[in-house]
Formats: structure tokens, C-alpha cells, sequence
């Protein structure tokens, strides 16, 4: 029996009213920095950070302590997180820039992807600034909603440029959600995301202080041991946290209008970043947590629990699997994640969660290695511990040392504002310039060996008695048991998910290849 048109639609705009609008909240290179993971017990540079608007969502919904992306790199961290897959699996885009072989037949076009579920399934679907994966996930570049422009993307550079215009790049920020809004039909329910860049480099040296008062040396003492403590790192760091503060701001303008609206209590609320901080050691491109651990909270009023801490290893692969279950719909694309709301719920039992994060990467900055090859890497992050496999340990993992070369010394403004110069897999900034400019002085050997050294190719730490993961555990006898069964744990996941890299198909095209 046909249904009538006016009771189908009727019947759809029931269900609709039932189902949350869904905004994630989703900074670049943003690692896990938001004063709510100040601990008196750590110092940490979250000792002096501001971010009233992710503590907000964090005390009125749930923190995660152990957020991890599937890679610490842009396109195949935003790739994994919009299809709910490890970022091996999604072809083209498992990759930075989708580098792929023209004309290659791709996997990846088979992916719908989460944000195109959620349309086909009656939801408006929009995003603002950045993308950087297949524009077709999100229905095309139509959904693309900046009608009052990007300025939040390079915050520091405007507000440096003319201190006047601060309010301005907010008002954009809630224009472009109205733009959205507006092309809203009805009580249609709707997905947004918002993608602004401004944690990624280049900032302003010195704008930290001077935009946000941030000092400096209020980070003496509370930096990892692997960077040096000095002036010119402190002040990195701080113009970094002052990013990470306008994106916050940012965020505080959306949450406002979602309460405006009378939306807010009816909106799963999410504030995330696609991988760790960029032109340190041991940062973004990395699988240690520095590059690979990321903020992450969550609010949805009778559905999460409020001022819960979730403690154990999550990976932002879930996030699609948990907004689809939001929607009451599934995924076509046979994901990784597990969806979170049975966890999040008031009574929900962590026990129930998969307890570990899968993480990896192969190409970020294509000509980083003579024939543009990939460094290869997988890891595991338990609550306990780090195993991670490193494929060719022969292979400089950031990149080769290009104009620092032997006894090369390249001009310090040279590998401050030249990502590609030396060690391109990390970012251009005055951090690298400075470690490679001292890297000769007594004192840097650790820093030396976690920021661009060859490393083994298994790496072990025990997080216990070795947080920053500096102590490598691979060969202790006392600790055999642990990484054998990890060992076996991370090779069955790559098995099951036929990753290409263990038959070394990333080294070679459609993924390799000279040129985009």
C-alpha cells in the first residue's frame, strides 16, 4: 500500500524532531591543551591556557583524558574521522593532500561517508573553513558556508595587523552559522562543522603575550623533557596556546547561538583537533601522544552523563559510528569505530569500551624523503602502554636532513619560515630553526633523538613509570610478554583492515607518486 505523501512527511518530521543537531566543534593541529586538563599534580602548558568554552562542554557533558586521532596528519586524520575508518582504509585520502595515481581506480570513491549519511538521511549538512578531504562526503562544495570569510584562520596575523578588528573575525564566525542556519528547512535537524586553522602554523611570533597575556616564562618547568626549556621555545609554545584560546573563543560564539536558538539542549555538542602541535619534536606526524593525543569533549543533555572524565584510550574513529547512532541511522562504509553512547549514558560502563587507540601514517610532506617516500608506522596506545612498529627504520621518520645535512648549518630564517628546507615532516618555526642551529651544544641528546633521529623498529613504554615516552622498552626481557601481545594485537587489526603496508603497496603507486 502506497503512503500518502502528506503522513510520509509527517511521519519523517516526527522522527526528525527526535533526533539531535549534531556541531563539531574541529580546530587544525590542536593537540590536547584546554585548562580543563590542568592537573596540580602534572604541570603541564594547560597551567596557564584559558578555554572557558571546552571546559564548558566538558563540566556539562563528558571529558576524555586519551583521545587519539587514527593519524597525526591532516587529510588522513579528518578522512578517518568523517568515515569512521582507520585512515589505511580510505585510498586516496589516507594520505596527506589525497595523493593518488591519476586514473588509478581509487577505494576511497566507494566511501559515503558520515556527514552524506546523515543528509540522506534528512539532516542539513554544512561546514565551514577547512575540509581537506573529498568535498563529495559532505554533498559537495555547496555545503561549504564562509559567506563573511576564513579571518579566524590566521587570527594572530589580522589582530597583529589591526588590533581593531578582533570582534570583527568573531562576528564572522557567528555570520557564517547564521548562513547556515538560514538554509536550514523547518525543524530539519542539522550537522555542522567548524574547521578553523589558526593552530596551524604560521602565527605571529610573540602574539600569545601580547593578544592573549599569555607570559611565557609561566612555562618554565611545565614543558615535556624531549623540547629545551628556553626562551625561544617557551614563546613558541605560548603564541600556540593563544591560537588555541581563539579557536576556544570561537567556539564559545557557536555555543552561544546554539543557546540563542533554543537549540543547545537538543545539539550533541563536540570539541575536538585532528592531531598534536606543529614544529615541535615529537609533535604532529608522530605517534607518540605529543603528536597523536587530542582534546576531546562532549554534551547532550539525558543522553551523557554531565562532569564525567573518561579515562581509558578512545580514538576519533568512533565519532562517526557515535553521530550516526545520534541519528538514529548506521553506517554504509563498515567502520573501525564503536559508537560511544551506550558508554556515555548516565550508568554506562567504561568496561564496554575497545580500551585502545590505533594509530599510524605513511606520506605527510611528499618530497620529505628522496623518491617521496613515506615514513611507515603503526601504533597501539593501551592505558598502559605504547607499542609502536615502525616499518623502515631506515628511512628518516621527519623527513631527510636535507640543508642540515652533515656539517650543514642553513640559515635560521631559512628553516624558520621553510618547512621543506630540512626534516620537512616538521613545520617550519623558530623551534626547529633553534634546535637546528644549537643542535651541536651538550644537553640535546634526547631532544636530538626524539625530534629527528632514525628510530628502532619497535618501540615499547610503560606509562606508569614513563609518560612522555622517552624510555624505549622493546628490549627489556621483563617486558616481553606485554609487547608480544600487543605485537600480535596491532598485526591482526592491520590484517583485518588489509592494510596496504604490509605488502609494501604505499611505497609504490597509486599511493606513491611523484606529484598530486
Amino acid at each position: 500500500m502506497k503512503i500518502p505523501t502528506l503522513l510520509l512527511l509527517g511521519a519523517l518530521s516526527a522522527f526528525a524532531a527526535d533526533r539531535p543537531n549534531i556541531v563539531l566543534l574541529f580546530a587544525d593541529d590542536l593537540g590536547r591543551y584546554a585548562s580543563a586538563y590542568a592537573d596540580p599534580k602534572r604541570p603541564s602548558p594547560n597551567d596557564i591556557i584559558r578555554t572557558p568554552a571546552f571546559d564548558r562542554i566538558a563540566n556539562e557533558g563528558v571529558r576524555f583524558d586519551n583521545a587519539f586521532v587514527s593519524a597525526p596528519s591532516c587529510t588522513p586524520s579528518r578522512g578517518s574521522l568523517y568515515t569512521g575508518r582507520h585512515f589505511f582504509r580510505n585510498g586516496s585520502f589516507s594520505q596527506l593532500h589525497s595523493r593518488w595515481q591519476k586514473g588509478a581506480p581509487d577505494p576511497g570513491d566507494a566511501i559515503v561517508g558520515m556527514p552524506e549519511t546523515l543528509a540522506r538521511a534528512g539532516y542539513h549538512v554544512g561546514w565551514s573553513h577547512k575540509w581537506h578531504i573529498p568535498e563529495r562526503l559532505i554533498g559537495g562544495k555547496d555545503h561549504q558556508y564562509s559567506p563573511h570569510g576564513n579571518r579566524i584562520s590566521n587570527f594572530s596575523q589580522q589582530v597583529t595587523k589591526k588590533p581593531g578588528i578582533r570582534g570583527q573575525i568573531f562576528d564572522a564566525v557567528r555570520g557564517n552559522f547564521h548562513a547556515f542556519l538560514a538554509d536550514r528547512k523547518d525543524d530539519q535537524p542539522f550537522f555542522y562543522s567548524f574547521n578553523p586553522t589558526n593552530t596551524h602554523r604560521a602565527w605571529v611570533r610573540g602574539s600569545g603575550k601580547a593578544l592573549w597575556g599569555l607570559d611565557p616564562d609561566k612555562l618554565k618547568g611545565k614543558l615535556p623533557p624531549f623540547l629545551p626549556d628556553n626562551e625561544v621555545v617557551r614563546e613558541d609554545f605560548a603564541d600556540y596556546l593563544g591560537e588555541a584560546m581563539a579557536f576556544d573563543q570561537a567556539c564559545g560564539v557557536i555555543i552561544e547561538e546554539l543557546e540563542k536558538t533554543g537549540e543547545l539542549d537538543n545539539t550533541l555538542v563536540v570539541i575536538s583537533g585532528d592531531h598534536g602541535i606543529p614544529g615541535f619534536p615529537r609533535g604532529k606526524c608522530n605517534v607518540h601522544d605529543f603528536g597523536s593525543r587530542v582534546l576531546l569533549s562532549m554534551r547532550w543533555p539525558e543522553h551523557i552523563a554531565p562532569d564525567r572524565v573518561i579515562k581509558p584510550p578512545v580514538s576519533l574513529i568512533d565519532l562517526a559510528p557515535t553521530f550516526l547512532a545520534a541519528a538514529g541511522t548506521d553506517s554504509p562504509d563498515d567502520p573501525d569505530g564503536q559508537n560511544l553512547l551506550p558508554v556515555l549514558k548516565p550508568g554506562g560502563d567504561e568496561k564496554n569500551l575497545r580500551g585502545w587507540a590505533l594509530i599510524g601514517r605513511e606520506v605527510h610532506v611528499g618530497s620529505a624523503r628522496e623518491n617521496f617516500l613515506p615514513y611507515p608506522v603503526r601504533a597501539l596506545r593501551t592505558a598502559d602502554f605504547l607499542y609502536v612498529r615502525n616499518f623502515k627504520p631506515g628511512r628518516w621518520p621527519m623527513g631527510d636532513p636535507k640543508a642540515a645535512a652533515g656539517d650543514a648549518m642553513p640559515d635560521f630564517k631559512k628553516i624558520n619560515n621553510d618547512t621543506r628546507a630540512a626534516y620537512a615532516d616538521i613545520d617550519a618555526s623558530p623551534t626547529k630553526a633553534w634546535l637546528v642551529r644549537h643542535r651541536d651544544d651538550d644537553g640535546l641528546g634526547i631532544v636530538l633523538r626524539e625530534g629527528w633521529e632514525k628510530r628502532p623498529s619497535e618501540e615499547f613504554y610503560d606509562l606508569a613509570k614513563d609518560p612522555f615516552q622517552i624510555h624505549n622498552l622493546a628490549t627489556d626481557p621483563a617486558y616481553a610478554a606485554d609487547l608480544d601481545r600487543l605485537r600480535k594485537l596491532l598485526m591482526t587489526q592491520l590484517e583485518e583492515g588489509a592494510d596496504p603496508r604490509l605488502g609494501d603497496a604505499f611505497d609504490r603507486p597509486p599511493y606513491c607518486i611523484e606529484s598530486r
